[in-house]
């Protein structure tokens, strides 16, 4: 009889041990620390982090902490692929076209001109094979990659004087990064990569002629519209994804449930940042033409966008030459946007073109 009370009591005592200890996992709090490229208090960019690291925080129950360091606190707004790659931050929020010198194929993961628009490339990502494509090339540094919003359509730049041909181009200094960057280049600008803090004193003294950022949700807040007067429509970047990005070690050491939050978190951050650069940009735009009549938009002209449209082509073939990677992603991108395109023009372009008017 003592020997089978003995053997309950163990047994009661291991049940004990078992639940406290999976109670005690339950409630353990994990943090995690992100670097991101935009500086404190960054309206659309910086609000969609906190508000990603707020859902995963409510949605776990204070399980999954985020600490969030801007650019003034971490100092390298360019910096954050190899901050997370060596583990000095366990996430970052950035945009993929910052690392082309590191990471060549990461450009195609944010736009690439004359490609697919926001909703497309979602598509893409989610349903065509992208984030198949992203994690092969971010995996060999020990990083996973996710889309972290969309800033949709994004505009061609300020420009001090008027663009009237391919001429204009030629000894052009301008703000504007990653692929775009190179093709304009090709046309013979003088292209450089200036932190966003930053563009507003460039403009402004004359060390660019012109800026390209996002669109007028965010430029109305950078001030350019008081220095350069001419706004034009974009051709660079159809739909410019940022990305959040974790160190696979600091992603391996949370639970599953914890995985699974902080992947939701990061996709319902990264619509929400969508639609909220489109509300904004549309009541930017309007305050814009109000209350700053001498600004005025532009499109390129035809010799422009055909010059452009040629050196991307030719880019294109020179990045996917000896690439067996880039030579997949562009095709899987041009295959996908063959695809696509054909029920965006019968549908919302029809629609605007048609039906929506003026």
């Amino acid at each position: 009889m003592p020997t089978m009370i003995n053997r309950l009591t163990r047994g009661l005592v291991l049940s004990l041990m078992l639940g406290l200890s999976a109670a005690s996992h339950a409630k353990e709090t994990h943090t995690l620390r992100l670097a991101q490229t935009w500086g404190p208090n960054s309206p659309i960019l910086g609000e969609t982090v906190e508000h990603m690291a707020d859902m995963a925080e409510k949605m776990s129950d204070g399980r999954l902490r985020i600490r969030i360091d801007a650019a003034n606190k971490h100092k390298a707004p360019f910096g954050i692929f190899d901050m997370v790659r060596n583990g000095q931050y366990d996430m970052g929020h950035t945009a993929s076209y910052y690392y082309k010198g590191s990471i060549p194929n990461a450009m195609f993961f944010t736009t690439v001109p004359f490609g697919m628009i926001a909703p497309e490339q979602y598509a893409w990502f989610y349903h065509g094979g992208g984030m198949e494509l992203m994690q092969q090339v971010y995996e060999p540094f020990g990083l996973l990659s996710f889309p972290g919003g969309n800033t949709g359509n994004q505009m061609g730049g300020w420009f001090r004087e008027e663009i009237n041909g391919v001429e204009d181009l030629d000894g052009l200094k301008m703000r504007t990064p990653g692929f775009a960057g190179e093709v304009m280049a090709e046309l013979g600008v003088a292209v450089t990569n200036i932190p966003p803090g930053e563009l507003y004193t460039a403009l402004e003294r004359g060390t660019i002629d012109a800026v390209e950022w996002v669109g007028p949700a965010l430029d109305f807040n950078m001030g350019f519209h008081q220095i350069a007067n001419y706004y034009y429509s974009g051709w660079q970047e159809p739909g410019a994804e940022v990305q959040f990005l974790i160190n696979q070690n600091a992603w391996d050491k949370l639970p599953a449930d914890l995985q699974e939050i902080l992947r939701v978190a990061m996709r319902t951050a990264a619509y929400d940042m969508y639609i909220q650069s489109t509300h904004a940009s549309g009541v930017a735009w309007s305050r814009m033409k109000d209350d700053y009549p001498d600004v005025t938009h532009r499109t390129f002209p035809a010799d422009v966008i055909e010059a452009l449209r040629a050196a991307t082509e030719k880019r294109l073939k020179e990045v996917a030459e000896g690439d067996p990677l880039a030579q997949q992603i562009i095709a899987s991108q041009r295959r996908y946007l063959e695809q696509v395109r054909q029920w965006t023009n019968i549908s919302d372009k029809s629609y605007l073109d048609s039906v929506a008017g003026e």
